[in-house]
């Protein structure tokens, strides 16, 4: 476990996975789901190469099957310690001979925390080792815990205006039928357990860049700041749990129905041999 820490906060991350476990204030009031497995047994992972799930967990890559559980491997990898500073830690995975099995490409996957005053940043880093172009998706899936510790509470969104969902059904399932966001209103969700009757609920099309979870005053405990074309809104149903994730994604799973190509998969990122892929997103406490 590695921990970094200012005057401000103090957050540790795990080898494995490369997993944010801990954000505490200078008090010691932890802000992340400390992974109780009698409601959900994660606290931040990474989903790479898939977010979500493929369908029956199998997938074709030049009409060759491959399976992999859902949102992927990478949160149960063991990654490797590259750097660490007093304020920045980096962890990478390479593809090997067992990643292979299960998704046939080479890559290296970097994941980077960097603490500045009261903001973590997590950076994502995709890069193409391999002679082809491959495919992958990736995303966060932090959760938080609900102010007062309860089940109900509400979270704030930078956009007002009348939003698209995608239809989601209660097996986490879901189309790319568009549907009207009624959950929020003015940019509000006020959310309880009924709001998760239908699993997550799956804003796209980048709709979205900031999601501020209020306490009973109204004042942001945690702000998850974001450019990724989907972000996420989960806790599980019928459990009454006390935490919610924010969840910033590039990338969906499979449709109901979907059974063409990997890289045909909606919202699929594509790097050419040697090439690239970094983005960041962010989390303020305060």
């Amino acid at each position: 476990m590695i921990e970094l820490r200012n005057e401000q906060l103090a957050i540790r991350v795990a080898e494995k996975g490369a997993e944010l476990q801990s954000i505490k204030d200078a008090s010691g009031k932890e802000y992340l789901w400390q992974a109780d497995p009698k409601f959900w047994g994660r606290h931040s992972p990474i989903l790479f190469p898939i977010v979500c799930s493929v369908n029956d967990e199998t997938y074709r890559v030049d009409g060759k099957e491959y399976h992999l559980p859902r949102h992927g491997f990478a949160r149960d990898a063991e990654f490797k310690l590259i750097a660490h500073s007093d304020r920045k830690v980096t962890f990478a995975l390479e593809s090997s001979e067992d990643t292979k099995k299960v998704y046939p490409y080479d890559f290296t996957l970097s994941i980077s925390y960097v603490l500045d005053g009261n903001q973590i940043g997590v950076i994502w880093h995709v890069h193409n080792t391999d002679k082809q172009e491959i495919h992958f998706q990736i995303g966060g899936h932090p959760a938080f815990n609900v102010p007062e510790g309860k089940t109900n509470g509400i979270i704030r969104l930078d956009n007002q205006e009348p939003m698209d969902a995608l239809h989601s059904y209660p097996d986490s399932s879901h189309s790319m039928d568009e549907v009207p966001f009624n959950e929020a209103e003015d940019g509000i969700i006020e959310f309880s357990e009924n709001t998760w009757r239908n699993d997550s609920i799956k804003i796209h099309k980048s709709q979205l860049h900031r999601a501020e979870l209020l306490n009973k005053a109204g004042e942001p405990e945690v702000t998850v700041s974001f450019n990724t074309p989907v972000v996420a809104f989960w806790s599980p149903f019928g459990k009454q749990a006390p935490f919610v994730c924010i969840e910033p994604w590039y990338g969906i799973g499979d449709p109901r129905g979907f059974d063409g190509e990997f890289k045909d998969k909606p919202l699929m990122n594509h790097l050419q041999p040697g090439a690239s892929f970094m983005s960041k997103y962010s989390i303020t406490i305060g």
